[in-house]
C-alpha cells in the first residue's frame, strides 16, 4: 500500500507539473489556459460540438460557453449546425486557423521534443498505462460524487 501511495504521488505529481507547463505555455502568450485548451481541441481540424469538448476536455460548460463567444467576438470561430441535433459545430474560421496556428506550432513543437526524448528511454506503452490509469481514476472518482445534501447530512462543510 505505501508503495503504491508513493507511485501514485508520483504519478500525480509528474501529471501537475505537465498541466502546469501548459498553463504557463497559456500565460505567456496572454491567452486563458481554457482557452489555449478550446484551440488545442479544435487544433486537429475535425468539426467538434461544444458539448463533445466539455466531455472530452472536462471543461465547464459556462467555460466553454464563455470561450466560444470570446473566440467567435474576435472573428476566430464559427457556429454551423450539425445535422439532425440542435448542438453547433465550433469551426475555426480561416483568421482562427491562422491564430490556432501561431498559438499551437511552438506548443506541438516542446510536445514532440518531450516525445522523443521520453520514447528514446521509455517503451511507447508508458502512454496507454497513463490512459488506463487515468480512465480507472477518473471513474473512481465519478463513482464517488457527493452531492452537497449528502455532505450536510454527514455534517461536512464545504472550503
Amino acid at each position: 500500500m505505501q508503495k503504491d501511495f508513493q507511485n501514485i504521488r508520483r504519478l500525480t505529481l509528474a501529471a501537475t507539473k505537465n498541466d502546469g507547463a501548459y498553463y504557463y505555455f497559456a500565460r505567456r502568450l496572454h491567452i486563458n489556459e481554457n482557452t489555449l485548451t478550446l484551440l488545442y481541441a479544435l487544433g486537429d481540424g475535425q468539426a467538434h460540438s461544444q458539448k463533445q469538448v466539455c466531455d472530452d476536455w472536462l471543461l465547464p460548460k459556462t467555460t466553454v460557453s464563455t470561450n466560444v463567444r470570446e473566440l467567435r467576438e474576435a472573428g476566430y470561430l464559427e457556429l454551423e449546425p450539425i445535422e439532425n441535433t440542435r448542438e453547433k459545430a465550433l469551426i475555426l474560421t480561416e483568421a482562427g486557423k491562422a491564430f490556432a496556428e501561431t498559438v499551437l506550432q511552438p506548443l506541438y513543437h516542446a510536445e514532440q521534443a518531450a516525445m522523443e526524448k521520453t520514447l528514446a528511454r521509455f517503451s511507447p506503452e508508458f502512454i496507454d498505462a497513463f490512459q488506463y490509469f487515468a480512465a480507472c481514476f477518473q471513474t473512481e472518482i465519478f463513482s464517488q460524487a457527493v452531492t452537497d445534501e449528502e455532505q450536510k447530512k454527514k455534517g461536512k462543510k464545504k472550503l
